[in-house]
Parts: C-alpha cells; sequence; structure tokens
C-alpha cells in the first residue's frame, strides 16, 4: 500500500526545490551579469574585475547571518576548533571561489557551470592521497561520464566568453586552467575540512559563522595586500548600481545556504541532489536565452551525458540511503559538507 504524502509535505518539498533553484539561478544570473557585462555606457563603460571583492562580500553576508541564527538558537557563539583550522580550510576556499569568478571572465557560463560538476573527481583524488578513502567501481563510471561530458562539451563547441573573444585567442584555455584550479582548490577543501574537524562536535552554523569569518578576513587582507579594495571602492562610487548586484548576489548565496541546510535536514541527499543537479541544467538553459550563449549539438549531448551521470549518481545515493542510512559511502559527501559550511560556491555548488 502505497503512502500518500501529506499537504504539509508537499508544500514543504515545493519550498525546498522553489528556494534552492530560486535562489541559486538568482545567484548565477548576477555572477554571470557582474563579471561579464560592463556598468555605464559609451566611454563611461567599465568592467567589474574585482573577484576577491564579491568573495568578501558573500562571506561577510554569510557570516552576519550565522551570528544572527545561533543568537537566536542561543547556542555557543565561540569558536570550537582552534581558529587555524578554520583559516586553514577559508584560504583554501578563498581561492576556489576566486578561480570560480575570475573563469567568467575567459569562458562562458555554460562552460564555468559545467566544469564544476566535476567536483566529484578532486573530491575522490583528495579524498584518497589524504584520508586513504577508497570507492567503488560505480563511483569510478560516474566519474568518468561526467568527465567524458565535459570533453565533448569543450572540444565540439566555442568554449570562451563573449567578453574574453575580444583579447587573445587563448583566453579560453586560460578560462579552463582557472576552472581547474576551482575544482583543485574546491576538492581539497572538502576533504581537508573533514581532516582537520574530525573529533570536534559543533553546531552547522557555528562552523558556518567562523569559516565566513576566517574567508572575510583572507579576501580582505587580499584586497589590501594588492589595492584592489580601494580600487573595488571607486568602482562602486562611480557605478552604484554594482553594488546592488553584489548585495542580491550575496543574498542569494546565503539563502540558497540556508535552503539547502533546510533541504538536507527534512528530505535528505536525494532530493537535495536532484534539486542542485536540475538547478544546474536550468541555470544553463537560462544562460543561454538571456545571455545568448549558443551551444552545438555535441555540445549538447555532451551536457545530457553529464547530467544523466548525476541524476544516476542522485538516484544510486537515494537507494544506498534506503539501504544502509548509516553509511554515507558516496564521493559528493564530502562536496555536500563543504557546500553547506562554506557557502554554495563550492558546492554546488555550486554553483
Amino acid at each position: 500500500m502505497s503512502v500518500v504524502p501529506s499537504t504539509s509535505t508537499a508544500l514543504k518539498v515545493v519550498g525546498c526545490v522553489t528556494g534552492v533553484v530560486g535562489s541559486l539561478l538568482v545567484y548565477g544570473i548576477l555572477q554571470e551579469r557582474i563579471m561579464t557585462r560592463p556598468y555605464g555606457e559609451g566611454d563611461d563603460a567599465e568592467y567589474f574585475t574585482f573577484s576577491v571583492f564579491l568573495v568578501m562580500n558573500n562571506r561577510c553576508v554569510s557570516m552576519m547571518v550565522a551570528v544572527i541564527i545561533l543568537a537566536m538558537m542561543q547556542t555557543a557563539v565561540a569558536p570550537v576548533a582552534p581558529i587555524y583550522k578554520y583559516a586553514a580550510v577559508s584560504a583554501s576556499n578563498v581561492v576556489a571561489t576566486t578561480c570560480q569568478y575570475e573563469a567568467l571572465k575567459y569562458v562562458s557560463f555554460p562552460v564555468q557551470t559545467l566544469g564544476k560538476c566535476a567536483k566529484m573527481i578532486p573530491v575522490m583524488i583528495w579524498g584518497y592521497a589524504i584520508n586513504g578513502k577508497s570507492y567503488k567501481l560505480v563511483d569510478y563510471l560516474i566519474a568518468v561520464g561526467v568527465m567524458g561530458g565535459c570533453t565533448v562539451f569543450a572540444i565540439y563547441g566555442p568554449t570562451s566568453s563573449k567578453k574574453a573573444s575580444k583579447g587573445a585567442a587563448d583566453t579560453g584555455m586560460y578560462g579552463i586552467a582557472l576552472m581547474l584550479g576551482y575544482l583543485g582548490f574546491d576538492g581539497f577543501t572538502s576533504t581537508f575540512q573533514d581532516k582537520l574537524f574530525k573529533g570536534y562536535q559543533m553546531e552547522t552554523y557555528n562552523q558556518m559563522l567562523w569559516v565566513n569569518f576566517s574567508s572575510a578576513i583572507i579576501s580582505s587582507f587580499w584586497l589590501l595586500s594588492d589595492a584592489s579594495m580601494g580600487k573595488a571602492i571607486e568602482f562602486i562610487q562611480v557605478h552604484p548600481e554594482s553594488m546592488y548586484d553584489v548585495l542580491i548576489l550575496s543574498a542569494a548565496s546565503t539563502c540558497g545556504q540556508l535552503c539547502i541546510l533546510y533541504t538536507i535536514r527534512e528530505f535528505g541527499a536525494l532530493l537535495f541532489a536532484t534539486i542542485m543537479t536540475t538547478r544546474q541544467f536550468l541555470s544553463i538553459l537560462l544562460s543561454c536565452v538571456l545571455f545568448m550563449h549558443p551551444l552545438t549539438w555535441q555540445q549538447w549531448c555532451g551536457t545530457a551525458m553529464v547530467f544523466a551521470a548525476l541524476y544516476y549518481q542522485a538516484f544510486l545515493k537515494g537507494g544506498k540511503k534506503a539501504d544502509k542510512p548509516e553509511v554515507p559511502d558516496d564521493p559528493d559527501t564530502e562536496e555536500t559538507k563543504v557546500l553547506i559550511h562554506n557557502g554554495i560556491e563550492g558546492k554546488k555548488g555550486a554553483m
């Protein structure tokens, strides 16, 4: 006898889907708009080039939201682990997120989004290298499927962004190199985080607070060290509309992070993975429509290969959870942890 879900459960699912997909679609659109479209018109048109400023702003907003939540929950605000451990995770995360934003200067948003789908590969590599983890054959087959789809996408069509096409011919490869940097550092962040925080019992929002605090400090020093802070503020003064986009980007990032937390807590990994995979596909479609990124039929086939592998992984995860809920041996587990604790740029992310 089948169990019909209650109306309240159905509404919660609709709310989770709307919250995660809606906030992350807004995040993706604004990310592309800020990094690839000029502010101003005519001779006054300028591009926003301060990726680390976006990282700092995102972390500050997430940090403030975490403080508010901890105050409402009346739970511990003080760091549970030594602060240098939060800083170590944050440093890698800041570099990964900066690579992600910088890549949009050189590759199109569909390339960036599809590339992020391959983050399971460095997660598996770092998991083996750092923690000695082993994976099943099906995990490697899924990774090969994702990598194969990404390769087909890169070979059989344009990858450079429209902004980059005005410059040197090698900008697309430079953007892909940045995406490889993102994947490497993001995979290292999640695996290294597992090792550093092993043995500590900490509230999720407490870790969210201190990792974001450390990331904000690191990105602030980065901006001050190369004089980008003053230039970013000057740009915003000349183009105040850019600050609205930056603030909405950060709000969407934090909102998506909270919706992800709620979805995992209420419905588990299957619904979360399915929503995130669908969101990534919708992000590519929306970007192609709004920012006019034509894809070849071979690139659509590569995209289909990637998402077929990801959907299979999501439902395989759901089946494992039903049989052995206490053993989450999926290579995406670390990715989910870093997505929760460090914001949606990694996970997704992101995202």
